[in-house]
C-alpha cells in the first residue's frame, strides 16, 4: 500500500475546526510502519524505559527524534506535514516527540482526561498533536477517547491542592450525557490529529497485547512557549521558516506549577537574569522562615 501524501479535504478541515480532532487510516505504508517498529525497539529508544515499566505502565519516552533517524524522518514526513499545514499554517516547529506505549498487561495503562495545552502553555493555541499508530487502536486496547468540540471550552482546570495535576478536574465534560465522547480508532499506519485544547484520555488495555504510537506535538512558528520543558528537539523547524514573530492571543493563562521542578515553571520559564534569580530565591527563602 502506498503512503498517502494528500492534503486534507475542505470537509476534513471544517470537521477539525468543529470537533477538535481527525483520524484516518492508510497514511503510512506497511513497510514504513515496520521500519518504525524496529526503530522503537532499538537500543537508542528502548533504553528510555525499563522492561518493568513497559509491561505495567503507560510510558511516554520523550525526545525521540534526536535518537533515531527514522523518527526524525517521520517528524518531517510529507504525508503528515501536508495534513497539518492547513490547520496551523506553513511555518511549523516541533514542540516535542514521544513514543507512547500501553502495557500488554491486561487492565493497566489508564491515562487520565486532560488537555495538552495545560502541560505546555503557549502564547496562542495553534498547536496540535499527531499520533502515528504502530498497532491498531481499539477500545479493547485503550485507544484515545476525545470529547467532541471540547477545544472550544477554553483551558479547563488542571489544578489540585495548588499544584498542577495531569488530570483535568472538571469531570462533567466526559461523564455527562450532555457531551459526546468519541473513540479514536485508526489502524496501524493511520494517524489521529487533535487540537491542543481537545479534552482526551484513555482507558486500560484489556487486549493482552501492546499498543504503541509515536506522537509529535507541533506548533505554529509564532506560538511561544511560556512554561514546561524544553526538550532536545523542541523548536526544530518542520516546514517553512522561523520568522522571529510571537503572536499573543490567549489572554491570562494559569501556568503549571510542579513541585519537583527546581525552576517552578519548568525550563521554558527562564526569563530572569542570574542576579534577579538569586535575589528572588533569597527573598522567597526569608518569607518561608
Amino acid at each position: 500500500m502506498m503512503t498517502s501524501h494528500t492534503e486534507l479535504t475542505l470537509q476534513q478541515i471544517e470537521d477539525y475546526k468543529s470537533d477538535g480532532y481527525l483520524f484516518m487510516d492508510d497514511v503510512l505504508s506497511s513497510e514504513e510502519v515496520e521500519e518504525l517498529r524496529e526503530a522503537c525497539a532499538s537500543a537508542q529508544i528502548s533504553v528510555l524505559r525499563s522492561q518493568q515499566d513497559y509491561e505495567n505502565n503507560t510510558v511516554h519516552s520523550l525526545g525521540i527524534t534526536a535518537l533515531h533517524p527514522a523518527i526524525l524522518r517521520l517528524a518531517k514526513h510529507p504525508a503528515i506535514v501536508s495534513k497539518i499545514t492547513p490547520l496551523i499554517g506553513a511555518n511549523i516547529q516541533l514542540q516535542h516527540s514521544k513514543l507512547a506505549t500501553k502495557p500488554p498487561s491486561k487492565g493497566r495503562g489508564i491515562f487520565p482526561w486532560h488537555q495538552d495545552y495545560a502541560f505546555y502553555p503557549h502564547t496562542n493555541t495553534d498547536l496540535l498533536s499527531v499520533m502515528i499508530m504502530l498497532d491498531d487502536a481499539t477500545p479493547e486496547n485503550g485507544c484515545m477517547s476525545m470529547v467532541k468540540g471540547s477545544h472550544r471550552f477554553g483551558l479547563l482546570s488542571h489544578e489540585k491542592n495548588g499544584s498542577f495535576s495531569p488530570e483535568c478536574q472538571e469531570s462533567r465534560y466526559w461523564t455527562s450525557e450532555e457531551y459526546e465522547v468519541v473513540d479514536i480508532t485508526p489502524r496501524a499506519g493511520g494517524i489521529s490529529i487533535h487540537h491542543c485544547l481537545t479534552l482526551h484520555g484513555s482507558v486500560a488495555n484489556q487486549s493482552g497485547k501492546p499498543r504503541r504510537g509515536i506522537v509529535f506535538s507541533y506548533r505554529a512558528d509564532d506560538a511561544y512557549q511560556m512554561a514546561d520543558t524544553i526538550f532536545d528537539d523542541t523548536g526544530m523547524l518542520i516546514s517553512g521558516t522561523k520568522q522571529g514573530i510571537v503572536r499573543c492571543d490567549v489572554g491570562t493563562v494559569w501556568l503549571p506549577v510542579r513541585p519537583f521542578w527546581g525552576n517552578t515553571y519548568g525550563s521554558a520559564w527562564n526569563q530572569e537574569g542570574p542576579f534577579a534569580q538569586r535575589t528572588n530565591e533569597s527573598e522567597n527563602s526569608s518569607l518561608q522562615k
